[in-house]
């Protein structure tokens, strides 16, 4: 569907009142200013307050494990987009990703039912397939990991059982992959960071896949999504940006968009992951999470972490920015803007806050 045709449509659509759990966040701030040009009102249920890259009619301090707060942000909204999440890889116990991402789901579903509230788009994650065999389409069998894919996939099945009990009760279920884009900086921040600074090196004769999410993009999807309602009662729908990239055309992309010369030495791979000890010895000794690691040098260049679209694309919803363009926009922004900034991390403490 084209941007026009899109416009008009969602233009037909009654404005409505949407809460944004977790909208002060990166993923978050895209929602919050696309459902603002749309005339919503806005109301955000967060731990962190937002800032400008977040606009909205109503901030709520809170905890999505507190029925209260959670009660105060809900009251005369219509709809929810659930973001707010335990889902750092780091630093986080076992616990504390089951409280945030079920049972504070558990406690969303209660009150959106004590407001008569039935529409809910939740963002799980590909985390939840684990070691299922490809390819990893919306009918394979998961089979989650680590704790944040579980805690993820229980979520799901939260919403699965209250769409279940009937009525209108609707939820959208989006599993992304790696999402990145402006104001994004993780994974492919580091990439650019590293590469702008000559410390990116080549694996020699690696070729896994690492499909991508750029955030523009996977915005748009969901809310064409909630605008045509091509979803069934409970659905879920992977989200990737294709075609996939490998990791040596990812960070080929990063160098061509930053206009630096490809490295003319590719390293073996045994003398990257060499290279890697001495910060593995470091993160063991201290706790930190550095950049650099044998994990992270593996993740990298040897596991493949590919996954399948063709459910959302049948839908007729077409991506506008390919792959290499949105690495180049985050690239640009990277040198104009990011370079000179620093992301805090917000991590869900373990205890829930009462507001």
């Amino acid at each position: 569907m084209g941007k026009i045709a899109h416009d008009i449509l969602h233009m037909a659509n009654k404005q409505k009142k949407v809460v944004v759990t977790g909208g002060s966040g990166f993923i978050g701030a895209y929602f919050c200013r696309e459902l603002m040009s749309r005339g919503d009102e806005v109301t955000i249920l967060d731990l962190v307050e937002p800032g400008d890259e977040s606009p909205h009619h109503t901030y709520v301090y809170g905890d999505i494990r507190d029925e209260q707060a959670v009660r105060k942000a809900f009251v005369g909204c219509d709809e929810v987009i659930h973001l707010a999440a335990a889902h750092h890889d780091f630093g986080i116990d076992e616990k504390t990703y089951y409280s945030v991402n079920e049972e504070g789901l558990k406690i969303i579903t209660r009150v959106m039912d004590e407001f008569g509230m039935s529409s809910i788009s939740f963002y799980s994650t590909v985390a939840v397939y684990g070691n299922a065999p490809p390819p990893l389409t919306e009918e394979t069998t998961p089979q989650p990991e680590t704790f944040y894919g579980k805690s993820k996939l229980a979520g799901e099945v939260v919403l699965k059982e209250w769409v279940e009990l009937g009525g209108e009760r609707q939820a959208l279920v989006i599993r992304p992959t790696v999402t990145f884009g402006v104001n994004n900086f993780a994974n492919m921040y580091s990439l650019l960071r590293q590469v702008n600074n000559g410390k990116f090196f080549f694996a020699k004769g690696s070729s896994n896949i690492k499909s991508l999410s750029y955030i523009e993009n996977i915005v748009a999807a969901t809310m064409y999504l909630l605008d045509t309602k091509k979803y069934d009662a409970f659905d879920v729908f992977n989200y990737i940006d294709k075609p996939d990239l490998t990791s040596i055309e990812i960070a080929e992309s990063c160098y061509q968009a930053l206009q630096k010369p490809l490295p003319k030495v590719r390293l073996p791979l045994w003398l990257l992951l060499l290279g890697a000890k001495p910060f593995d010895l470091i993160i063991a000794l201290t706790g930190k999470n550095l950049p650099v690691s044998s994990a992270r040098v593996r993740k990298l260049f040897v596991d493949q972490t590919k996954f399948e679209a063709d459910k959302i694309l049948a839908t007729g919803y077409t991506p506008e920015v390919s792959l290499p363009e949105a690495i180049k926009r985050t690239a640009n922004w990277y040198v104009e803007r990011g370079q000179h900034e620093s992301a805090t991390w917000h991590q869900p403490p373990k205890e829930v806050v009462r507001s």
